[in-house]
């Protein structure tokens, strides 16, 4: 089997259902965070963060649709059922997007961490072997760019805004970074997926990627950055715990699990 030649229906069982994993943990995950981000509407600190951040979170549910509907190709379900038609545990998202929305560091913080290891991870799915996937990517890689700029100049602003600015980033940070690594939670059917070219390298290779990316950043602004270096190597300092990775939700997440699916359950089996 040719995986970057062959349309969805010619994949064997196997790389379909290892397919399948990747696709809706990539979908799960920026609907997640679309929808989160979108509180904000309205409530942001200043009118143009109003907008950025709207943007920012229907650039995120955009790119969830793409995956949807890659993931609907693959499994003949529709696109709108998949993203609505779930219950809250059928969700894989990672963990670092079960948390609320809270304040404002809170969310910069997240994105930041968030956007940073995605943009490693569509680096790596440019190189899919499975073609509809990378096509898909390197759109989406295009409109991420703006993502990670945004997010670094406000970092790098609360960061040095001194006072309950900067205090409330370093609080953010140190209850995310236990949840960050989850974005690089493995895969049950990873190996399949490599195996295939579907996912060029390890997820762990990734994760050490966004560490090495990131490092210099965190060192540079003095933020927590709760791992050490060894031979190449970050290992955090914290117990590590990627069980349930992507399968732990949260009362937070059911909240808004009920939020974005009100309108989806007022009839079920409505076309939209």
């Amino acid at each position: 089997m040719t995986v970057g030649t062959t349309p969805a229906a010619g994949l064997d069982a196997a790389a379909r259902e290892a397919l399948a994993e990747l696709l809706l943990t990539l979908a799960d995950d920026e609907f997640v965070l679309g929808f989160w981000d979108s509180e904000w509407t309205g409530i942001a600190p200043m009118l143009e963060e109003d907008v950025a951040f709207s943007s920012l979170a229907q650039d995120e549910i955009g790119h969830a649709r793409v995956y949807y509907e890659l993931l609907a190709e693959l499994t003949g379900d529709p696109a709108d059922g998949i993203a609505f038609g779930r219950e809250p545990e059928a969700y894989g998202h990672c963990r670092l997007l079960d948390h609320p929305r809270t304040d404002w560091a809170f969310s910069v913080a997240r994105r930041y961490l968030y956007d940073t290891a995605d943009a490693v991870r569509l680096e790596a799915l440019s190189r899919s072997s499975y073609r509809p996937l990378a096509d898909a990517v390197a759109k989406i890689r295009r409109e991420e760019t703006y993502h990670l700029m945004h997010g670094d100049v406000w970092l790098r602003r609360l960061a040095t805004g001194g006072g309950e600015a900067r205090t409330r980033l370093e609080e953010a940070l140190e209850v995310l970074w236990p949840d960050a690594l989850t974005v690089f939670t493995p895969l049950a059917r990873e190996d399949v997926l490599l195996s295939t070219g579907m996912l060029p390298e390890p997820i762990s290779v990734m994760q050490q990627r966004w560490l090495t990316r990131i490092a210099p950043t965190f060192a540079a602004l003095g933020l927590p950055f709760p791992f050490l270096a060894d031979d190449s190597i970050y290992r955090p300092t914290f117990p590590v715990d990627l069980g349930g990775g992507r399968t732990q939700h949260g009362d937070a997440f059911q909240w808004l699990w009920g939020e974005f699916t009100s309108v989806h359950r007022l009839e079920a089996g409505a076309v939209w």
